[in-house]
């Protein structure tokens, strides 16, 4: 099936209009290459997360009707699931299963294919990007070829986070591992010299840790710590922690927004896919209608990158709803936002005000600029950012793109503009 766009096509959070006049709904595979076959400019629609055009083309292809179901391989310990797939429903069947994934992002309500391309990722010192544990994928190339990966393929490092670059991608094989519990305390009022002195310790005091700021108060708001029980056995936290002292009621990371929406806190241990995330699949995530950003830096500038935002504390806070402080371990994904360094990043939730939110990220890129912030690719940047100084693979991933669409169907302004600018 196919719709010809009347209304605009919008994101999730109403802020960013596709300029797409076709989607396409294919129902087989089949579909999906006659689509390629005979496309001008193509790229994947999932949840509609994204909140820059990284997802946008003349034609879109959703594979909302692709039918599919996951299967789990229990010798090998992965799960193998359609592309279109939310990880909250995929956390559902795994807990039923007794099965875990070992992270999640703060959203429960993206997609696997959508998050996985664009190197999504929650918190955690140890914790990788969502993309890490990808062991393989099955995609439609440029060329309209059904493309198998996995890691023993030589180019797999480069095609995992691919932006939409390299085809349709119809099922994501994932690591995953036996179930466990997590227990999630919220903390307030953290001194930032805690946070800077000792940001390391602070953001590793859980295994997966977030630090809630609006960069305009005397002390860091919120930090959320979610702590993975071993054993299921209860584990003991202090009431206070690195200055900040423990929440006794549940709290929104927004102020004014309902903490109902939020995953279970006070300490009350439960299963990992009611604690890693932030927000509950039932309800609408994060504060509705918003803008996005987010840069990712070396842990080792940790200090002097949160210092100089607190710099712009009273202009970053006449437009934030919120911002969020998180760690990832390094890969070797080539265009993964931790390649090759132990990476925080500082993301930020705009009101859905885009010449006010323009106006604050020229000044916080200028700020960061020293510390080679990377902006996440699927949210909203000004730049000019020197692409290939951050990635130093991005040439072997030109080349990659190359072979996959030779003849430039998913070439988007995007990537044009990005990737290949």
């Amino acid at each position: 099936m196919t719709d010809v766009v009347g209304q605009p096509l919008q994101n999730w959070s109403g802020t960013y209009r596709y300029r797409a006049d076709t989607i396409h709904h294919p129902r087989t595979v089949q579909e999906i290459q006659a689509l390629v076959s005979r496309g001008r400019s193509l790229h994947a629609v999932g949840t509609r997360h994204s909140f820059n055009e990284v997802a946008d083309a003349t034609e879109l292809i959703s594979l909302a009707e692709l039918p599919g179901e996951p299967v789990i391989d229990i010798e090998e310990q992965t799960v193998t699931v359609p592309g279109r797939m939310r990880y909250g429903e995929l956390a559902i069947f795994l807990q039923e299963s007794g099965w875990a994934l070992s992270n999640m992002a703060s959203l429960p309500h993206i997609s696997v294919a959508g998050s996985v391309a664009t190197a999504t990722h929650g918190s955690g010192n140890g914790n990788p990007t969502l993309a890490s544990a990808v062991l393989g994928m099955t995609l439609v190339s440029g060329t309209g070829e059904v493309v198998h990966l996995d890691q023993r393929s030589p180019d797999f490092d480069g095609a995992v986070v691919h932006l939409g670059a390299l085809g349709i991608v119809t099922e994501v094989t994932l690591s995953i591992e036996p179930t466990f519990n997590v227990r999630q305390d919220i903390y307030q009022r953290l001194p930032w010299e805690a946070l800077t002195g000792s940001f390391e310790e602070v953001m590793g005091s859980g295994s997966s840790v977030s630090a809630v700021t609006s960069f305009a108060r005397d002390t860091v708001e919120l930090l959320w710590v979610k702590t993975r029980l071993i054993n299921d056995e209860p584990r003991r936290m202090p009431a206070a922690l690195f200055g900040a002292t423990a929440a006794t009621e549940q709290l929104h990371m927004t102020p004014g927004n309902d903490p109902l929406h939020c995953t279970p806190q006070l300490g009350e241990p439960g299963p990992w896919c009611d604690r890693l995330p932030h927000f509950l699949l039932g309800y609408n995530p994060s504060t509705g209608s918003e803008i996005q950003s987010e840069y990712l830096l070396d842990r080792r500038h940790s200090a002097g990158a949160i210092e100089a935002l607190r710099n712009l504390g009273p202009q970053i806070a006449q437009v934030a709803q919120s911002c969020e402080i998180r760690t990832m371990a390094a890969d070797d994904l080539w265009l993964s936002l931790a390649f090759q360094r132990p990476t925080f990043g500082i993301h930020f939730t705009w009101r859905p005000d885009p010449t006010a939110v323009a106006g604050v990220l020229d000044q916080i890129e200028a700020a960061l600029a020293p510390y080679d912030p990377r902006p996440h690719w699927a949210k909203v940047f000004t730049g000019p950012f020197n692409f290939s100084d951050l990635y130093p693979r991005l040439a072997d991933f030109q080349t990659l793109a190359d072979t996959y669409d030779p003849d430039h169907r998913f070439r988007t302004p995007y990537l044009l503009r990005t990737v290949f600018g």
